[in-house]
């Protein structure tokens, strides 16, 4: 946790390029340097996106899909950025929809408010101090039906509610909680999802074309492809942190960024882990053809005010030349970048890790490497944290030029949790919170 041919043509520009050569020598064979990060940072721009009907604009791509958006408006679209080629716009994504948690009898309720709400790829351009839509796709089945951001499983995902927690809402297998977002050189669009966790390929005009989920999963019921071609060790991600973070390669290849270590043997030792997974995946031969181990800072480095480790989350990773990665880590309240080189040596696929009788599992290991484990070795690049004028929450970053990064926050469509996020009349109390793309410049560049 939430008109159109301009928007239909194919996006040549790349945003990976070189790294200087001072940065790549920067990088060790393992763990994590200890140089001073980029000093400096500052915010250059910062545009904001006005307020939009959510029900206005669903309605508007699928008719009669929202019959009450309960005072909902569009947001949720900083769920990633990625650059559409032309300066100043990018395509967006937005996540699940509108949703928030109720106790009820002492037990938390997942809500979704606005339940005909069809995930959708957002088109945006930054306008002086305003962000503009000016293109949407809505996500599709094979049928030309709405997706929804319902969740898919019974056996896995959380129960759905209405508004105030009272009504159970059915579950869709069609269901995705859409995030990262790259653009391939053929128009077509790749998107990470949280339930499966999976990788989705989509059209131009929005129609998903495959689903690619852990082998294991057993989805049925989906009107569009759903193939098992992930690592079935993905089966135990947490609920809620599937994948977040999806970068494009400049050979096309496609990495996806476990948002939290999976739970592994059990929820409590991935609360307490460190060690996430990320995926590389080749369109070519529709296959994974790597596994990585990524290693959060402590929390309490990453963000001094948190002392969970299970706040610990990556919701981007870009491609910023060769096999280099910018990471996120992040909480809630606090967020860092880290420079990652995806070296051949470095993948565990098909090894011991991706045995789930593994024990200790690769979750539960104090120190990855000392167990032979080949750890990415990073680099901070800058802790967002102290650069004045960055939002919470951010959770799309673009590579804009050498030194620029574009950031945006996801606001949950101004929603919060509990009893108080809508009034008496059921309409939405909003947070005030707004989607806002921030522009980063960096004096040492990338």
């Amino acid at each position: 946790m939430s008109p159109h041919d301009a928007g239909r043509r194919r996006v040549h520009r790349s945003v990976a390029t070189g790294l200087p050569l001072a940065l790549a020598a920067a990088l060790v064979a393992a763990g994590t340097a200890t140089a001073a990060p980029y000093r400096d940072a500052r915010v250059i721009r910062t545009a904001t996106l006005g307020e939009i009907p959510l029900g206005t604009f669903s309605n508007a791509l699928l008719p009669g899909s929202v019959d009450d958006d309960h005072g909902v408006k569009l947001g949720g679209i900083g769920s990633d950025i990625y650059p559409a080629g032309r300066k100043g716009e990018y395509w967006t994504v937005t996540d699940r929809g509108p949703n928030g948690q109720i106790k009820v009898d002492g037990k938390k309720r997942r809500t979704f408010p606005v339940p005909g709400f069809d995930p959708a790829i957002v088109k945006i351009r930054v306008c002086g101090d305003t962000v503009q839509v000016i293109d949407a796709i809505p996500l599709t089945t094979s049928s030309g039906k709405a997706v929804t951001g319902l969740p898919d499983q019974q056996s896995r995902d959380e129960a759905p509610y209405t508004y105030d927690a009272k009504t159970p809402l059915s579950y869709d297998p069609n269901g995705l909680d859409t995030e990262g977002i790259v653009r391939a050189a053929d128009g077509t669009f790749w998107l990470v999802d949280e339930y499966g966790p999976s990788l989705v390929h989509v059209s131009a005009h929005g129609k998903v074309l495959t689903r690619y989920v852990p082998k294991g999963l057993g989805l049925t019921g989906a009107d569009y492809p759903v193939v098992e071609a992930l690592p079935s060790i993905f089966l135990h991600r947490k609920i809620n942190r599937g994948f977040e973070g999806l970068a494009q390669l400049p050979d096309g290849d496609l990495v996806m960024a476990l948002q939290s270590p999976l739970s592994l043997p059990d929820a409590d030792a991935g609360d307490a882990s460190l060690t996430t997974r990320l995926l590389r995946f080749s369109p070519r031969e529709k296959a994974v053809t790597a596994e990585y181990a990524y290693r959060f800072d402590p929390v309490n480095v990453v963000d001094p005010s948190e002392d969970d480790t299970s706040e610990l989350k990556i919701s981007s990773v870009v491609a910023v030349g060769g096999d280099r990665l910018l990471v996120e880590e992040h909480t809630d309240k606090a967020a860092r970048l880290q420079l990652v080189q995806l070296g051949r040596r470095s993948s565990i696929l098909g090894g011991p890790w991706d045995d789930d009788t593994t024990s200790p599992s690769l979750e539960q290991l104090d120190d990855p490497a000392t167990a032979g484990v080949p750890v990415l070795a990073k680099r901070l690049v800058v802790d967002l944290n102290k650069v004045d004028g960055v939002q919470h929450k951010i959770e799309g970053i673009a590579r804009v030029d050498h030194d620029t990064l574009a950031l945006i926050n996801d606001n949950d469509f101004g929603m919060t949790d509990g009893a108080g996020a809508f009034d008496a009349q059921g309409r939405l109390v909003d947070s005030g919170i707004k989607t806002t793309v921030v522009y980063v410049r960096l004096p040492e560049g990338l």
